[in-house]
């Protein structure tokens, strides 16, 4: 536990001040960060293959220009770039033909890589789309997300008796899972209603707020599987005693994207 709680603040001394700081320093923690996130993804790949360095570098090319290209074509008018996806498409799937037929590298290695490409260039591109737009947008989504985990957590130990989904994570249970997204909800809105839109109307909020904090724990639950599946515990041992950082970042992943989805639509 005294392993977790120091490295849980080492992270929020290092994350804190470049959200806080935004700008440039932030857009290259972030550059730094994704391809950490991206190397975990593509370890998990080691249980079956190691695959072609080659492929490894034009995947990180292909992350790093869904990021940072931003031009007028925008998918939900929030920047990122068709060609951007593009570039993807024709660096991760193109080489398939080189190694023929051989299973070094084949299609469906293609796809693994431009999917979870895809995902990672979509959340990190919206991480700094919200610094930019206004930091409190993205303070908000982390206390959501934050405060789901800990309270589910707190109470799933607390008063928890019923499993959520015992082949997916064993731990987790629906008093916490509730608790975590009712309490998690109350915080979150009235960081928003103090802190971002005083005027905003609380039911609405209330109710966007804990949509967003279930497709939280659903984030974390797919994740959960994707590591079951590969029969790991953890991403990768990057932060002691919490994983590796698609660990935290799971539910925040889809916390993220959805909510831009609804800030469009709203």
């Amino acid at each position: 536990m005294k392993k977790r709680v120091l490295s849980a603040a080492v992270l929020i001394a290092i994350f804190i001040p470049l959200i806080l700081i935004g700008g440039l320093p932030f857009k290259i923690g972030v550059g730094l960060v994704s391809i950490l996130t991206y190397k975990e993804v593509i370890d998990l790949k080691k249980h079956n293959k190691d695959l072609p360095s080659i492929i490894k570098v034009l995947g990180v090319i292909s992350l790093l220009l869904l990021i940072y290209l931003t031009h007028n074509e925008y998918i939900l008018e929030l920047g990122l770039s068709f060609k951007a996806i593009g570039i993807l498409i024709i660096l991760l799937l193109g080489p398939v033909i080189f190694y023929g037929s051989s299973d070094k590298y084949t299609s469906s290695d293609a796809f693994y890589m431009i999917g979870w490409t895809l995902l990672f260039g979509v959340f990190f591109n919206l991480l700094i789309f919200l610094v930019d737009y206004n930091v409190l947008y993205l303070i908000f989504l982390l206390l959501i997300t934050v405060l789901n985990d800990t309270f589910a957590l707190i109470f799933g130990k607390l008063i928890g008796k019923h499993k959520l989904i015992v082949n997916v994570s064993p731990g987790k249970t629906w008093e916490g899972s509730i608790c975590g997204a009712i309490l998690g909800t109350f915080v979150a809105v009235m960081f928003y209603l103090n802190l971002i839109n005083p005027n905003a109307s609380i039911i609405p909020l209330s109710l966007m707020v804990l949509a967003l904090s279930i497709i939280g724990q659903i984030g974390d639950l797919v994740f959960s599987k994707i590591k079951r599946e590969a029969k790991i515990k953890d991403f990768s041992k990057l932060i002691p005693g919490h994983g590796g950082l698609l660990d935290r970042f799971d539910s925040l992943i889809f916390v993220v994207i959805a909510f831009l989805i609804m800030f469009t639509i709203l």
